[in-house]
C-alpha cells in the first residue's frame, strides 16, 4: 500500500492505505508522530512542517470581583496555525487569581 495522490493534514483516520501484514498504515501528517506512516509517506506527502506561532499575551483583564476573591485573565491569537505535523499550539488563554479592593469595599450601605 502506498499514500500516492492520498495524503491528508493533521489527524485523519480515514486517511490510510493497506500496509505490510494486512495492517493499515497512515497517510495523515499525525502519522509522523504515532510512527505508523505507509512506508512511501515521505516520498508521496514531502511537506515541510510548520509549528504553530502565536502573537504576544494581551494585557491582563481587571478583576472580575470588585470586592474579594476574583480572577484575571488575558489571552494570545494563532498568527500561524499549525500544518504538516507541525508542533501544536500552546495555550492560547491564562487566568490568575486577584483580590478586588473597589474603594467602595467594606464601606456601610
Amino acid at each position: 500500500g502506498g499514500c500516492w495522490q492520498r495524503c491528508c493534514p493533521g489527524r485523519n483516520n480515514a486517511c490510510w492505505a493497506p500496509g505490510t501484514h494486512r495492517a493499515r498504515c497512515y497517510c495523515d501528517s499525525y502519522c509522523q508522530r504515532t510512527g505508523d506512516c505507509c512506508e512511501d509517506y515521505r516520498a508521496a506527502c514531502r511537506r515541510a512542517a510548520v509549528g504553530c506561532v502565536v502573537g504576544p499575551w494581551g494585557p491582563w483583564s481587571g478583576c472580575s470581583s470588585p470586592c474579594g476573591v476574583g480572577s484575571r485573565a488575558r489571552s494570545r491569537q494563532v498568527t500561524i496555525p499549525p500544518r504538516h505535523g507541525g508542533e501544536p499550539c500552546p495555550d492560547l488563554k491564562q487566568r490568575r487569581g486577584c483580590l478586588g479592593e473597589h474603594p467602595t469595599c467594606g464601606t456601610a450601605r
